[in-house]
């Protein structure tokens, strides 16, 4: 396995556990975003052309606190799950094309699944819109912009 292109010829027919593991950049994120490798537990299950991916992608991701703007480091953990079918096997080509317009389904060749774009979105989706350094984050200063978690600031101005 090439981190998160899965090699299906050397999976077994029935249920599979897989770990994988990727640098930010295969994955197209922004290497300075991403403290690490990116993981993946994942359940395969393969039965004749359809394959089914669950499980859980993990990396530790460089926030900035909306508060205070101090960069943080956080894991964040998203679920992976995918569905695929091999290229051709639809009973119409009609179906493949409504298919392939499904946030879920995918295709494979036979050969490989690629679950990079997929893992991608997956962990871009559980970053927080308003990433805090911690739950009790007081902020700056809106006079002049001293950070309060450090202290009282020097200009008095009450928070």
């Amino acid at each position: 396995m090439a981190g998160f292109k899965l090699d299906l010829g050397t999976l077994p027919s029935g249920s599979s556990r897989v770990e994988v593991e990727s640098e930010p950049r295969d994955l197209e994120l922004p290497e300075d975003a991403w403290s690490g490798p990116i993981r993946g537990a994942l359940t395969v299950e393969r039965s004749d052309e359809r394959v089914v991916v669950r499980g859980t992608v993990r990396g530790v991701g460089r926030l900035e606190c909306v508060r205070c703007l101090r960069t943080f480091e956080a894991p964040v953990e998203a679920p992976l799950e995918v569905f695929a079918e091999r290229l051709g096997t639809a009973r119409r080509p009609a179906d493949e094309v409504e298919l392939d317009r499904d946030d879920y389904m995918r295709f494979h060749d036979g050969r490989n699944l690629d679950l990079r774009e997929d893992a991608r979105a997956a962990l871009l989706l559980e970053i927080p819109m308003t990433p805090r350094c911690r739950e009790d984050c007081r902020g700056l200063c809106p006079r002049c912009g001293a950070d309060l978690n450090d202290g009282p600031c020097p200009c008095g101005h009450e928070a």
